[in-house]
């Protein structure tokens, strides 16, 4: 049973994480804060430390709507290969719906957090691994079930596949073209069916 406190805390990340994806957090200010929550500076700071620790968390929360989504997708899929086209799919084809919420979360504030808040930047760096290793696990499990071909390297195709998706990403929000995003994804594709495919 979740307490009051747990409520509180919810609504807030619920209300300030988009601000944060948007702005950043060196552009998110205090009053951007409490005009999207209808709460006061107290009632922000009684359930988050300071600025940094609502960022930390709101960075998460942005974080977890990727993972999750991403995570139930594949637990549909049995091989390897159809669990990387499925990600691919989820990219090229509703990813970008999300604009609303800023974009991707990752890049966001990889980008801002870079050299500015340490804090940030390792949780961004440790989802980055995250990420690479749960791609890795895939393409090795698929090695092992010769369905991907076993000259692969896992954590080599794993960091390509987090890049392209990465590229891709930036390039449409960039460029406010979600064609740069599905053409990117269309060579996820040919790589995953013609490079890894046994």
């Amino acid at each position: 049973m979740t307490t009051k406190s747990d409520r509180t805390k919810q609504f807030i990340l619920q209300k300030v994480a988009p601000v944060f994806n948007k702005n950043g957090y060196f552009g998110t200010s205090l009053s951007d804060i409490t005009k999207a929550t209808g709460l006061t500076k107290g009632a922000i700071y009684g359930n988050f430390k300071n600025k940094e620790d609502l960022a930390y968390y709101a960075f998460y929360f942005n974080v977890s709507y990727v993972l999750e989504t991403i995570g139930s997708i594949i637990a549909t899929e049995d091989s390897s290969v159809e669990k990387l086209l499925a990600i691919s799919n989820f990219y090229k084809n509703h990813y970008l719906a999300k604009v609303e919420l800023g974009g991707c979360p990752i890049l966001n504030v990889g980008v801002d957090a870079n050299n500015t808040n340490p804090k940030l930047y390792k949780a961004v760096k440790q989802v980055v691994i995250k990420i690479q290793e749960s791609i890795s696990v895939i393409l090795e499990d698929g090695i092992d079930k010769k369905e991907i071909k076993k000259e692969t390297n896992p954590n080599e195709y794993a960091s390509i596949i987090f890049s392209l998706i990465e590229g891709g990403i930036f390039t449409a929000m960039t460029m406010k073209n979600e064609l740069y995003l599905k053409i990117m994804m269309k060579h996820l594709d040919n790589l995953i069916l013609k490079e890894l495919k046994q």
